[in-house]
């Protein structure tokens, strides 16, 4: 396993809390907060583009009510 390094947890009002790392090898990992051991991985690269795309609000939709 890769050595990671975790951020500290973003958490939501009453919602489970995720995690985002890094290693050394560009690999990046988003986890629920307490459950690191089962995380989704993907390039360095892929999580940049993702949060740029959150931040210019291409996953708005997800939060509609």
């Amino acid at each position: 396993m890769a050595d990671i390094i975790w951020e500290d947890a973003f958490c939501g009002e009453g919602a489970s809390c995720y995690r985002i790392g890094v290693d050394r090898e560009g690999g990046s990992y988003i986890a629920v907060a307490g459950q690191e051991a089962a995380y989704l991985t993907d390039t360095a690269d892929a999580l940049r583009q993702l949060i740029r795309d959150i931040k210019a609000g291409k996953a708005d939709h997800l939060l509609a009510d």
